[in-house]
């Protein structure tokens, strides 16, 4: 079942997400919130989500993209549940990644995101994952992993001119921006 997603403004947004123990990823409680989160995700076209983004404060996130209407330019990515994250930058490089969220309704904006990132963290059966994440992608593994730091995109933007509505940017800037990811994918992949 889709949860409720809250707005920029709710006080959840703004915490620092708390570790989920260990022990208690596998819990029927733990499951339960993992499936309701990747079915809000769904339901919403996002890209990924966090929980603090259905008013929950457990530090876990999930990335999935595939033939999404939000993001018709971003490659495909398999569905990847993250428990207790970290994310280290692999580059001192940055590319201008014109972002929304699904917290932030009808708004975009170019924040500048790492390229190359390495993800720690578990699974949802618990499993410890450490794996490499390059392009676009690294851009949305970021902006989850913000959430669970009480940051919203908005914080990260550098050029508050370049702040718009979702149909400026696809009547202004999508063009564009398809090429940046052309561009981003190209050099790093994914």
């Amino acid at each position: 079942m889709a949860l409720n997603i809250i707005e920029i403004g709710h006080p959840v947004l703004r915490q620092v997400a708390k570790q989920v123990p260990v022990d208690d990823i596998q819990s029927a409680e733990v499951q339960h919130f993992i499936d309701e989160l990747i079915d809000s995700c769904r339901t919403a076209n996002g890209a990924g989500i966090a929980a603090p983004q259905v008013a929950n404060t457990w530090r876990i996130f999930m990335v999935e993209i595939g033939n999404n209407p939000r993001y018709p330019y971003k490659p495909a990515y398999p569905l990847t549940v993250m428990i207790n994250p970290t994310i280290t930058f692999l580059s001192d490089e940055r590319f201008n990644n014109f972002e929304g969220c699904l917290s932030i309704p009808n708004l975009r904006g170019v924040v500048p995101r790492c390229p190359h990132v390495r993800v720690e963290g578990f699974d949802r059966e618990g499993n410890a994952l450490d794996f490499e994440v390059k392009g676009i992608t690294a851009g949305t593994f970021q902006h989850e992993q913000d959430h669970l730091d009480g940051i919203l995109f908005p914080d990260r933007i550098e050029d508050m001119k370049t702040l718009c509505t979702w149909a400026e940017f696809k009547a202004r800037y999508e063009e564009g921006f398809r090429q940046t990811v052309s561009e981003v994918v190209e050099k790093y992949g994914s």
